[in-house]
């Protein structure tokens, strides 16, 4: 099997564990009371981490190993690659995984070690990837000024 084949087999796997954990989370999320939009919020964040840029690379990650990824998602990929992206859109995402990533150490999935270096990276970091969203989007704004 060539690589592509062996990236979309894993491709797969991986986004059909993704769905089982995305309903579990789901279920998880509504047991806490939050409302409706709240949960479709986070729902929807967590899908496009896991199912999008967790899958985006050579090497497909899995959601429980992809822990790790948060610093490279927030302040970088997710500013270049997703239009909607905003302070708030960050700040949102960033209590997604934090959620996504609790509830994952409830499954046993992850350790109570890698959750608290997620949450002292996201508490450490997030004024470095607000700041690299501005700087992104004045560099924009300038490409779009030579333009006109």
């Amino acid at each position: 099997m060539d690589d592509y084949a062996n990236y979309e087999a894993d491709s797969k796997k991986i986004i059909a564990a993704n769905k089982k954990l995305l309903s579990e989370f789901k279920i998880w999320l509504q047991s806490s009371n939050l409302s409706e939009k709240t949960i479709n919020n986070h729902i929807s964040n967590i899908s496009f981490y896991i199912n999008e840029y967790l899958l985006y690379y050579e090497e497909p990650i899995k959601a429980q190993d992809g822990i790790g990824d948060v610093s490279t998602f927030l302040g970088d990929w997710f500013i270049r690659k997703a239009m909607w992206a905003s302070k708030a859109h960050i700040k949102s995402n960033a209590a997604s995984i934090t959620k996504f990533y609790t509830f994952l150490l409830g499954k046993g999935l992850v350790t109570s070690n890698d959750l608290n270096e997620l949450k002292l990276t996201i508490k450490a970091e997030l004024p470095e990837w607000i700041q690299a969203l501005k700087q992104y989007d004045d560099l924009a704004n300038e490409d779009m000024d030579d333009e006109w």
